[in-house]
């Protein structure tokens, strides 16, 4: 059985606040219809400064699916953990983790876009370590006991719903990521599918003597369009996939590595890649039976929500109740 996934990032190059409202409305009626018809998660994710309003605050936004929801999950993956103070992360976590009863997963990353850290006032250069920090002040944090920290002693409250601590994952498509998570006794999130830097992961863990596991995207992770009619939908909203297709591919380098990855620069080359896909009812039921995960994107590009809303209803009614 294939795991569903319903993703929002609210990506919207046009949108003035009105209609913005309006989108972010819809994603929390579309997360409270997808609860109801069983989707295991609702994804989210965390970019600053972008044209097209890209979502700067998934834990806002989680909290918001919580309270619109009972029983789905939320992934924010990923937040870009050196731009968050770390005790304020700890105690909205926490708090997120009581309201939701630990349906909250957090994949912690360092991003990939310098002018984010620029923006944040935070040190391109001491990435690494202050996501070392920020892992080990969340890991005591959680406990509820008093800890040192920055020369002086804190202790963080309320204590989290899951026990010993909230899901946290770390994210990354690097050995030094791989090495954090097994020094940590984290589970390890690869950013794309990369079987080498499992098995570095999995050398580390057992050097550190730590608890993991590794959960590594498939080699074939397509956002997932649902469409009675694929060739209309190419033709009337193709140009909403490439929109953020081609927002993606400008800030990521050769050294990035994604699940997500495409090279196209026209709609009929985003088709024809595969990355990006508008797919019947049928040949989504039968990727069910191949694909590890089937991740819908509704709203993908800045999409009309009528159309969003299409494609969310055709999955939960004819897809996922066999995916």
């Amino acid at each position: 059985m294939a795991f569903t996934v319903v993703r929002f990032n609210l990506v919207d190059p046009d949108a003035t606040p009105e209609p913005l409202a309006a989108r972010y409305r819809a994603a929390l009626e579309m997360a409270a219809y997808a609860d109801g018809h069983g989707i295991d998660t609702v994804q989210t994710e965390e970019h600053h400064g972008t044209a097209n309003s890209w979502l700067p605050s998934p834990f806002v936004f989680a909290g918001s699916v919580f309270g619109a929801t009972r029983r789905i999950a939320v992934t924010v993956s990923a937040v870009i953990g050196p731009l968050h103070d770390p005790l304020r992360l700890a105690e909205d976590i926490a708090v997120l983790d009581l309201l939701s009863a630990g349906r909250l997963v957090t994949v912690a990353g360092i991003g990939y876009r310098p002018e984010e850290y620029e923006q944040a006032g935070v040190e391109w250069g001491r990435r690494g370590r202050l996501q070392d920090e920020l892992l080990e002040t969340l890991l005591q944090a959680w406990t509820g006991e008093p800890f040192p920290y920055r020369g002086r002693t804190v202790r963080i409250t309320p204590r989290p719903y899951t026990q010993p601590h909230p899901l946290l994952l770390v994210g990354g498509s690097s050995r030094a990521a791989a090495r954090r998570a097994a020094r940590f006794g984290l589970p390890f999130f690869p950013s794309a599918h990369l079987p080498e830097l499992e098995a570095y992961y999995q050398e580390r863990r057992a050097e550190f003597g730590t608890d993991g596991f590794c959960m590594m995207p498939a080699a074939e992770t397509p956002l997932l369009h649902v469409s009675e009619d694929p060739d209309r939908t190419w033709a009337e909203y193709g140009e909403y996939f490439l929109h953020e297709a081609r927002t993606y591919a400008s800030w990521q380098s050769k050294d990035i590595r994604s699940a997500v990855r495409s090279a196209a620069t026209t709609v009929p080359e985003l088709r024809a890649e595969g990355v990006y896909r508008v797919v019947t009812p049928e040949e989504c039921t039968a990727a069910a039976a191949e694909l590890d995960s089937l991740v819908l994107h509704p709203l993908c590009g800045g999409m009309p929500v009528e159309e969003g809303w299409r494609s969310l209803r055709l999955f939960c009614d004819a897809v996922a109740p066999g995916a």
